[in-house]
């Protein structure tokens, strides 16, 4: 809410990439509607190619409210969707929401405030993983543990600060324009990588616990080892294209995988001493679960282990295996995603640098 009625608030757009979301969409685009934020507001759908009722539901949505409006994205890629809303999209402020995430009462005027107090092209917060079963509510503790992601603030949490990437992000629409966008090539860890250009453009990326966004986990073993698999992958993506970008925290997974096959090998060809790796990691992940599965049923708790080692084991399995032929693919086909004369609406006032 504005506190000040004299100031006038800037005008958000709100872009999201879907593709089968029949199960959050609606929920998703409510929370959006129910912000409490004086400024004018847009929501602008990124259609992908879905097989269930996420079209159909989109549909009702427009005719429900003139505030939310749909564009296509025939290629069912997130950045791409991401360009496309953005194209369609006319405001100052941009506000990246995804099909299965559910922002937080106030979040969208936080975000405003913070871009202007911080002079921040992007600003985001907290990934809060809530499940709805006993094997979503594991993986959200593993997510949501320093043991699953390390010291991510955006998954764990922490005080307000500068940040090499945060969470969806709501950014100053030029900030967007001047970078191009998203980089179409990226299929995951597409806002790292904008986040990076962002940063190394001069540009503060600020990340604030005052910022939430609910987030369902994946709904099976085999969904969460494909998502973390191509998150492995494409980080090392991002590697390659994007000299000094890694850190020790990305490099673990990998070296882990690398330690338990070599453990593995050793014990079972040499002497029975090679399994103390991979036994010593069993044990680690079972003992670093029983803290995450603080209040949850007991069920929930004992899968906790299962999607830890699913995470880490994928994750470093797909970095490990990231062609190069896919940074020498980003390489040759980067351009500029969103023109820089993109319209904006020149009337509704932007955040203060």
């Amino acid at each position: 809410m504005n506190a000040n009625p004299d100031v006038r608030l800037p005008a958000v757009s709100v872009i999201m990439p879907v593709l089968n979301e029949e199960r959050h969409l609606r929920g998703a685009v409510r929370a959006i509607l129910a912000q409490e934020y004086a400024g004018e507001m847009e929501v602008v759908i990124a259609l992908g190619p879905s097989t269930d009722r996420t079209d159909e539901i989109a549909a009702e949505l427009v005719a429900e409210d003139p505030r939310v409006h749909t564009v296509p994205n025939p290629t069912g890629r997130t950045p791409a969707a991401l360009n496309a809303a953005i194209g369609a999209s006319r405001h100052p402020v941009v506000v990246r929401v995804d099909g299965h995430g559910i922002l937080s009462p106030g979040y969208i005027a936080t975000a405003v405030r913070l871009l202007e107090e911080t002079g921040a092209q992007n600003v985001g917060g907290i990934m809060h993983a809530e499940g709805e079963n006993d094997w979503e509510h594991a993986v959200a503790a593993a997510m949501t543990s320093r043991i699953g992601v390390g010291n991510a603030a955006f998954h764990t949490g922490g005080a307000a600060a500068p940040a090499e990437t945060v969470y969806l992000g709501v950014f100053r629409r030029e900030a967007l324009e001047r970078q191009g966008g998203y980089n179409v090539e990226f299929i995951r860890a597409q806002d790292w990588e904008l986040n990076f250009r962002i940063r190394e453009a001069g540009g503060l990326i600020w990340f604030s616990p005052e910022l939430k966004v609910s987030y369902r986990p994946r709904p099976s073993l085999r969904a969460l080892a494909k998502q973390y698999k191509d998150y492995g992958r494409w980080r090392h993506v991002v590697a390659r294209y994007h000299a000094g970008s890694i850190n020790l925290r990305y490099l673990a997974p990998p070296a882990a995988v690398c330690a338990i096959a070599a453990g593995i090998l050793v014990g079972s060809l040499l002497t029975p001493w090679g399994f103390v790796v991979p036994g010593g990691y069993l044990a680690a992940i079972v003992l670093g679960s029983i803290p995450a599965g603080k209040g949850l049923p007991p069920k929930a708790r004992l899968q906790i282990p299962v999607a830890l080692a699913t995470m880490h084991m994928s994750w470093g399995w797909g970095f490990l295996t990231s062609p190069r032929s896919l940074a020498k693919k980003v390489i040759a086909s980067r351009r500029p995603a969103v023109p820089a004369d993109a319209a904006t609406d020149a009337d509704a006032g932007t955040p203060a640098s």
